[in-house]
C-alpha cells in the first residue's frame, strides 16, 4: 500500500524519509526516525511496534539485518508485513512478507533504500532510486520528493493516492522537518507545496531554537526578526 524512501546525507549524517500511499495519513504511523540512530519504515499491514523496538535495536548497536529478524521473528503476523530500516552509517535491511500485494519489492545502495508494496510494478522502485541518485543538485527535501515524484510517474500505489510525508533529522532529539499531507487528491504537489512554506520561514527559525549546544536557544525576538527578514530578503536558506 505503500512506497517509502529512506536516504542519509555522508557528508552531514541526517537522515530523510519520504513516502506516498493510497492509505490514510501514513506519515503517523510508518515512520519512525532518531537522529544518530536510523530509521524504521512498517508497511504493509503495518505494525506500529516495528518503530520503537528498531530504533532501541539500533541504539544498542545491532546491525540493521540482525535488528531486522529480531523484529520479524518476534511477529506473528510477520508474513503480511514489509519494514526496512537503515542506521545512522547509511546500511540498511529489508524485509517482505510472502503474504504481501504484489507488486512489492526492494532495492538499496549505500545511503539509500527503497521498498513498497501493492505499487503497479518494479518501476515504481527502480525509479524511485534512480531520480534520488541523479538529482544531487538539489536540497535534501527537494531531492526526497523528485524521487517520490520519479516513483509516481512509474505508476505509484496502484489504488492510487492519497497520503505523503516528509521527514529529516539531523543532530537534535527533535526533527529538522516534519510534512505530513494526511488526505489529499495531489498528495505528493501538496507535500512539495509544504516543503517550499518552509522555506519562507521555518528554515530560517529553526537556527534559534534550543540545541544541545545552546540549550537556551536564541531568546531575543528583535533579533530573530531582524535575521530572518534579511535572509528572506537575499533568498538564502542553508542547505542540508
Amino acid at each position: 500500500m505503500t512506497w517509502s524512501i529512506i536516504a542519509r546525507l555522508p557528508d552531514s549524517g541526517r537522515l530523510g524519509f519520504a513516502a506516498a500511499s493510497r492509505f490514510f495519513a501514513l506519515g503517523a504511523r510508518v515512520p519512525f526516525l532518531e537522529a544518530g540512530v536510523g530509521v524504521v519504515a512498517t508497511q504493509a499491514l503495518l505494525n506500529p511496534h516495528y518503530g520503537p523496538k528498531g530504533l532501541e535495536l539500533l541504539r544498542q548497536g545491532r546491525g540493521v539485518h540482525e535488528t531486522v529478524e529480531a523484529l520479524v521473528e518476534a511477529d506473528d503476523g510477520r508474513a503480511a508485513r514489509q519494514l526496512h530500516l537503515m542506521d545512522s552509517t547509511g546500511q540498511a535491511a529489508a524485509y517482505t512478507g510472502e503474504e504481501c500485494i504484489d507488486w512489492h519489492g526492494h532495492r538499496a545502495v549505500e545511503d539509500c533504500s527503497v521498498a513498497g508494496n501493492m505499487l503497479a510494478g518494479p518501476a515504481v522502485i527502480e525509479h524511485t532510486l534512480e531520480a534520488y541518485l541523479a538529482r544531487d543538485d538539489l536540497d535534501f527535501p527537494q531531492r526526497l520528493i523528485a524521487a517520490l515524484r520519479a516513483g509516481e510517474e512509474a505508476g505509484g500505489d496502484r489504488r492510487g493516492r492519497q497520503s505523503a510525508c516528509l521527514i529529516i533529522v539531523h543532530d537534535q532529539s527533535y526533527t529538522e522537518l516534519d510534512l505530513r499531507v494526511d488526505d489529499h487528491a495531489d498528495p505528493i504537489g501538496e507535500l512539495a507545496r509544504l516543503e517550499t512554506v518552509s522555506r519562507e520561514r521555518w528554515v530560517h527559525f529553526r537556527r534559534y531554537l534550543p540545541t544541545r549546544e545552546n540549550p537556551a536557544g536564541i531568546t531575543d525576538r528583535a533579533r530573530i526578526e531582524a535575521e530572518i527578514a534579511a535572509a528572506t530578503s537575499r533568498g538564502t536558506a542553508e542547505r542540508p
